[in-house]
């Protein structure tokens, strides 16, 4: 008796923590309860709009999340640390800043003399015009890297020219091209943007083969697919490189990879990019900010801190469908890089409205 005694106070107690659903609702609606303490359809069907609306805010935060940057806590909050920060500002901006520009400008100089030669005055010597083009792109992305103060460690086997061959990437920020390139001229696959950064696709960068879409025509998709399965045949061309994701993602998570990558019929390799956000968040928000700012930004942080991973080569199992493969070659750069999946298509980012039109509003 006194079990049970105490086991209808414990279910009195629960009834009372129990939360009440009318408090859910909005203003105006009523539950109507049957004998049995149960809601009816009806009543179901009057909290849809609201239910609804939960499941949509705690989706659309899951997605959101991927695609925004975290600040990082703020450390100058006493007397004693606020002038250390101040004499941080005043080091990184009036000193390193001026000397990065500097070493940025050095190469370009370089660069510039070296290329412009070589690509008018070798066009009878493709082969030789090539290597040379490739060790230069190489040499300024080098530059590039110097500018950051980039302290970039890879790990793995380097990667050489094969033909059947395609490497694949996580997606942070455009530089992760940049850091991958000044190791290997790869070509890589990327959407065309405007500005100085387009100017240098349809100039430079084509001399390496690389392959620029418009994610809003359809045309280019079709386009794009032949030249991929083109180039992977050619047996002297550039590595392909491609970041299946198709948009940037904020280096803690990983979206769907798309599967065009995994459809040509070639080994897949790997590479996992992880940044330390030590000194810098290397996301880029293109939504909220140019690439321009992005690079002022990177140029004025103490350093770029990252690790690169190549990773072993993936194939085709049998039985396996193109989604699969691309979902497992996803899954071991996630757990390389330690990136957690969430099963959002990227380009989703794109159809919603901008962070700065939604302000404006």
């Amino acid at each position: 008796m006194n079990r049970t005694g105490k086991l209808k106070s414990s279910s009195s107690e629960l009834d009372l923590d129990r939360p009440n659903i009318e408090d859910y609702l909005p203003s105006g609606s009523s539950v109507q309860h049957e004998r049995h303490g149960k809601l009816s359809l009806c009543d179901l069907l009057d909290i849809s709009p609201s239910l609804s609306e939960a499941a949509g805010a705690i989706v659309d935060d899951s997605f959101t999340r991927c695609f925004k940057s975290n600040p990082p806590e703020p450390w100058n909050w006493n007397v004693y640390l606020f002038p250390l920060w101040c004499c941080g500002v005043v080091i990184r901006y009036l000193i390193i800043f001026p000397i990065r520009i500097l070493v940025l400008t050095l190469g370009w100089i370089i660069f510039l003399s070296s290329f412009i030669p070589v690509h008018c005055l070798l066009k009878g010597k493709d082969d030789l015009r090539r290597k040379i083009e490739r060790c230069l792109v190489e040499m300024m992305c080098s530059f590039f890297v110097a500018s950051w103060t980039g302290v970039v460690k890879y790990h793995g086997p380097r990667p050489s020219i094969r033909p059947k061959q395609v490497f694949v990437a996580n997606h942070t920020s455009m530089i992760d091209f940049i850091i991958l390139e000044q190791m290997t001229a790869f070509a890589v696959i990327m959407q065309k943007h405007p500005g100085w950064v387009g100017l240098l696709q349809s100039t430079i960068l084509e001399s390496v083969g690389c392959i620029w879409f418009n994610r809003t025509e359809a045309k280019d998709r079709e386009i794009v697919a032949r030249k991929l399965r083109e180039h992977v045949q050619g047996a002297n061309n550039n590595p392909l490189l491609i970041f299946p994701e198709g948009t940037c993602v904020n280096n803690h998570y990983t979206v769907m990879f798309k599967k065009g990558a995994f459809e040509l019929g070639c080994t897949v390799c790997p590479v996992a990019i992880k940044y330390n956000k030590i000194f810098v968040d290397a996301f880029w928000n293109s939504r909220k900010q140019s690439f321009t700012t992005h690079l002022l930004q990177l140029m004025t942080s103490w350093a770029v801190v990252c690790d690169v991973w190549y990773l072993e080569p993936q194939n085709l199992k049998p039985g396996e469908t193109s989604i699969e493969f691309a979902e497992r070659v996803r899954g071991i750069i996630s757990h390389r890089a330690g990136l957690k999946m969430v099963p959002w298509d990227g380009y989703l980012k794109y159809s919603r409205p901008s962070p700065k039109h939604r302000e404006r509003k």
